[in-house]
């Protein structure tokens, strides 16, 4: 099973050039960061999933899931998670979108597991609650699971530790940086999965590669997922 998570930046960018990038990654299902939201939310994602030939199945806050014609998600869970409207820093004050996780099992070989995607925040404490949250929702499957998101902090990091600590296994340690597509020099997006399951991150198909700075700011991560 190929799996794409991306942070399509609010479908804000080249959506022609991001459709290339989808669309050569020929994803079983993709799971997106920064889906569009705001007036006409699933119009929007509908309209989005319909550009890389994909299926809108499952969203929440600014989580979406999106399957080929051949998937079926089933059991779907999407959660509001905890954050500060408003968010301090030094002597900044910011707001924050609500935060939010989603996800579905799929059929896997003969065996059932579970897709998760989030998005944390960008205040280092409330990262760790939400990451908590989150992890309680995967847990909840019941099912090995894979846990992909835009994790806005690098592996040096208490979020990337407490991930180790669950057993979780980092399937994008050798996979370079993810952030930014233009200049790209840290990794803040993660792939993690339990144990029981096992994969690699697979290089961006070559023709599509100088449409990366245009269809996002951040980088997809293509998974080639099995038992």
């Amino acid at each position: 099973m190929k799996v794409l998570s991306y942070n399509v930046h609010r479908w804000g960018d080249d959506r022609e050039a991001l459709a290339r990038v989808v669309k050569a990654c020929a994803p079983d299902v993709m799971l997106v960061q920064e889906a569009p939201t705001w007036w006409g939310t699933r119009r929007k994602r509908r309209a989005m999933a319909a550009s890389f030939g994909l299926r809108y199945v499952a969203a929440s806050a600014r989580n979406a899931v999106l399957v080929a014609e051949s998937i079926d998600l089933v059991g779907a869970l999407h959660w509001r998670i905890w954050r500060p409207f408003v968010r301090r820093r030094l002597r900044l004050i910011a707001t924050q979108l609500p935060g939010g996780a989603v996800g579905g099992r799929v059929t896997l070989g003969s065996a059932e597991v579970a897709l998760v995607v989030c998005h944390l925040g960008l205040h280092i404490l409330g990262r760790q609650h939400e990451l908590e949250q989150v992890l309680r929702g995967c847990r909840s499957f019941g099912t090995p699971y894979l846990l992909v998101g835009d994790l806005n902090e690098t592996p040096d990091g208490p979020v990337w530790q407490r991930l180790a600590d669950e057993g979780l296994i980092d399937l994008g340690a050798d996979a370079g940086p993810t952030f930014s597509s233009s200049d790209p020099h840290k990794r803040i997006d993660g792939v993690h999965v339990t144990p029981e399951l096992s994969g690699r991150v697979l290089p961006i198909p070559a023709e599509v590669v100088g449409d990366l700075p245009l269809a996002s700011d951040h980088l997809p991560l293509l998974i080639e997922l099995h038992l």
